[in-house]
């Protein structure tokens, strides 16, 4: 990891794009009130800038930034997700991992998609209700804000978001809490699909071809279909706290008439980086993240193949050639003593958004819950892992692997353990699942789901934004909890945490509305309290 220290002002300012559209302000209001202030003529030179602000925002739903992804990813949702567990013992080992919440390293999680999402998606919508030329890049803008801004949302709880640039009358600018977030989302989609659906069969823009990094725009189908995919996987985060809006929203995107999901794997959406992708940088050339152990404890219990397509084995002489992960919120006394434990695989310069294995996964909940056109739980639950096989190549083994009736995750040992009571606590109910990989249709409706979820965990990977917050909703798959806990009371170490705190930054420059938003949570502003949807009891 580097030491950030210079300010947000700075950061962004020193990046490229930036600097051609946009000047620092003195504070962080600002970034929510300052849209990229261009003239007709420059906008509309060859659609470069309007397409630039687009291509912007893609690669920030995910942070392509390497000192970004890894305070607002890596440290954060992809550790708590059990996807990844962090090998050095950062700030004395007092930080994230150990529930100690670090704001300057958690505030990045909203400060690049203000930035990077919000402002550029806010200008390319205001040039369409201008422009009729533009509505395929109005769509698109709303369909990426939403992918961003979820996922802000998610973390944080309320957020800004349609009072964006709009001051109030004591000159703050307002949050939408989380009962209003999720409506305001719906409905950004619905105007995306609207649009998509009246596009489609028609020659694609120019503007659009410029502007798409997932696609290439050879047709509008695949935007289409990942927009119904996000209003499905929206639609069920609400199903535990609003059954009815959930199955609404849900069987809007079910409907085949809306233009369908992503169904098989020519349908993925990856953007196309213009960096290496962050987690080389954070896995090698830094050197600060390995596997983490639930996956160890999942995947190896299951002999999952595609282990070998996630990660590397180990090459530290008391576990080599094993995979071997490292489990958060522990005794870390240096960072040499996990350094050879298993590397996540290099990957290509694009960011995965969403794959068709997830699509048939979310459609094996709509299917449990009774959705219409969600068809059937264990067709879909089998279908979907076989998208994720075909995704690597293991085409040829996921017949044996849908039809194992016994392997169940194993037991996680950690032989460099330096905490004491670390391996003892894992060996049992109710830190360790029982569950199988074959359909079993006489299990009960929350085992049915445990199932599904366990292997859309697996298929997702490296998604940790969606893990950690499939997990919060549905308390699957089972993690294993901290050890070591530094949160002076703040968090109890089971549940764990369950969301970050607002920016002191929003505190400081936008404090009314930071303090309303924190408010309406229902409880303190820490990592203990649960975001909405995350309801305690999470009974079928």
């Amino acid at each position: 990891m580097r030491t950030f220290k210079y300010s947000f002002c700075f950061l962004a300012c020193s990046l490229p794009l930036l600097v051609m559209l946009t000047g620092c302000t003195k504070n962080f209001k600002d970034y929510n009130t300052n849209p990229l202030n261009l003239t007709d003529e420059q906008v509309n030179a060859d659609f470069t800038l309007v397409a630039a602000f687009l291509q912007q925002a893609q690669r920030s739903i995910i942070p392509q930034d390497v000192g970004t992804y890894q305070l607002a990813e890596n440290l954060t949702s992809d550790c708590w997700g059990g996807y990844m567990g962090a090998e050095a013992n950062f700030r004395s080992n007092s930080n994230n991992m150990t529930y100690d919440l670090v704001d300057g390293w958690n505030s990045s999680i909203w400060n690049d998609r203000y930035t990077n999402v919000m402002n550029p998606a806010y200008k390319v919508i205001q040039l369409a209700a201008e422009n009729e030329s533009y509505k395929d890049l109005d769509a698109l803008a709303r369909i990426v804000r939403v992918s961003a801004m979820a996922r802000v949302s998610e973390k944080i709880g309320p957020i800004i978001y349609s009072q964006y640039n709009v001051l109030n009358d004591e000159n703050f600018i307002s949050y939408d809490e989380q009962k209003d977030i999720y409506p305001l989302f719906f409905s950004d989609l619905e105007s995306a699909i609207s649009t998509l659906k009246g596009l489609t069969g028609s020659s694609v823009s120019t503007q659009m071809k410029k502007a798409d990094l997932a696609y290439s725009s050879d047709n509008y189908n695949n935007w289409l279909r990942y927009a119904n995919t996000l209003r499905l996987r929206l639609a069920l985060r609400l199903a535990y706290i609003d059954p009815t809006l959930a199955k609404s929203e849900g069987e809007k995107a079910l409907d085949p008439a809306n233009g369908g999901l992503l169904s098989v794997n020519s349908h993925n959406c990856y953007i196309t980086l213009s960096v290496t992708h962050p987690l080389n940088v954070i896995g090698y050339e830094w050197s600060d993240i390995r596997m983490g152990a639930p996956m160890e404890s999942i995947m190896g219990g299951y002999n999952d193949p595609r282990i070998s397509k996630y990660f590397v084995p180990a090459e530290d002489p008391a576990v080599s050639g094993q995979y071997k992960g490292i489990r958060s919120g522990i005794d870390i006394d240096s960072k040499s003593r996990y350094d050879f434990y298993s590397q996540v695989v290099k990957y290509p310069d694009k960011m995965q958004l969403m794959v068709a294995a997830e699509a048939w996964f979310l459609k094996a909940e709509a299917a449990l819950r009774g959705w219409s056109n969600a068809g059937d739980a264990e067709t879909n639950y089998e279908t979907g892992i076989d998208r994720s096989f075909e995704m690597y190549g293991l085409d040829a083994q996921v017949a044996a692997y849908k039809n194992d009736a016994t392997s169940k995750p194993k037991p996680y040992i950690d032989p460099k353990s330096v905490t004491p009571g670390e391996n003892d606590i894992l060996n049992g109910s109710p830190y360790l699942s029982t569950i199988t990989i074959k359909w079993d249709d006489a299990d009960n409706n929350d085992r049915k789901l445990e199932r599904i979820i366990t292997q859309k965990w697996i298929a997702m990977f490296p998604d940790g934004e969606e893990a950690w917050a499939e997990y919060r909703r549905t308390g699957y798959p089972i993690l294993f909890p901290v050890i070591v806990n530094l949160s002076a009371g703040k968090i109890p170490t089971i549940p764990g945490v369950r969301r970050v705190q607002i920016p002191i930054a929003e505190y400081n420059t936008n404090s009314g509305a930071a303090e309303a938003a924190a408010a309406s949570l229902g409880g303190p502003d820490t990592g203990a309290t649960r975001l909405r949807w995350d309801v305690e009891d999470k009974s079928f």
